[in-house]
């Protein structure tokens, strides 16, 4: 288990916080004496239902937004960790997704995360360093029909922090990604094949068809990311920096 002292007396900041990854990932924290969680979703009514047993700060906003940025940082105190998760999904064959589509998608899960990576740096620099994760995608290391801009995205994130690691090594802040495949968050109820799925067979067996093509047969469940992740951010992987790590189920072997 992580020594809780990695967390205690620390500040997090945590994007996409609301609901999946991101929510479980603030209660991994929180139950390992996390000291002040910042967190961040456009969600108003999940980000106000999360019950979490030390200080929280919410902000609610659009991550792909530079006002919502320079407002966050102008308040922020020094931020020791941060988890770069927001993100949202579609998915269509190149010559059948419209460029707003594109857009869109590429607004929030990259221009949100560049936005992010580089206001959280900014307060690491001026402080004595801290470790970030971002949130990829195993659909950023293997090619799957009709990914489009969500896996191209995806892809660019994990470069993003290969690039921040290799940029402020030397000013001790870590920098690494993880890509999950499969999980079970509500991520899932935005995609319309998924849904006809859900419809016609029931949730359930709409992910285990889903997870059948993964040599594991399951998809994850969000607290295993989370504990992945807090691992990263934790003093245990001190000498990890600039790395994708996969929980994929074994998909992209």
């Amino acid at each position: 288990m992580t020594d809780n002292s990695s967390f205690s007396g620390r500040t997090a900041l945590i994007t996409g916080a609301a609901s999946g990854i991101g929510a479980a990932t603030a209660e991994w924290l929180a139950q390992r004496d996390i000291g002040h969680l910042i967190l961040v979703d456009r969600d108003e009514a999940k980000l106000q239902a999360l019950e979490l047993p030390c200080e929280t700060t919410l902000h609610l906003g659009d991550v792909g937004e530079t006002d919502f940025w320079s407002g966050l940082e102008e308040q922020a105190p020094k931020i020791d960790l941060a988890l770069i998760n927001a993100g949202i999904a579609s998915g269509a064959p190149i010559a059948e997704q419209p460029f707003a589509e594109w857009r869109r998608l590429m607004g929030v899960n990259l221009d949100g995360s560049f936005l992010t990576l580089a206001a959280v740096l900014r307060n690491m620099l001026k402080h004595d360093g801290g470790s970030i994760v971002l949130t990829s995608s195993v659909t950023g290391i293997k090619a799957f029909p009709g990914s489009g801009a969500y896996a191209v995205s995806k892809a660019a994130i994990a470069h993003l922090s290969k690039i921040a690691a290799a940029e402020n090594a030397a000013h001790g802040i870590r920098v690494n990604a993880v890509a999950p495949g499969g999980v079970d968050t509500p991520i899932y109820e935005t995609d319309p094949n998924f849904m006809q799925l859900v419809e016609d067979q029931g949730r359930e067996a709409a992910f285990a068809q889903a997870a059948s093509t993964t040599p594991l047969k399951r998809f994850a469940e969000a607290e295993e990311i989370a504990g992945l992740i807090g691992y990263l951010l934790s003093e245990e992987a001190r000498n990890i920096t600039g790395a994708v790590f996969s929980s994929d189920g074994g998909l992209s072997l």
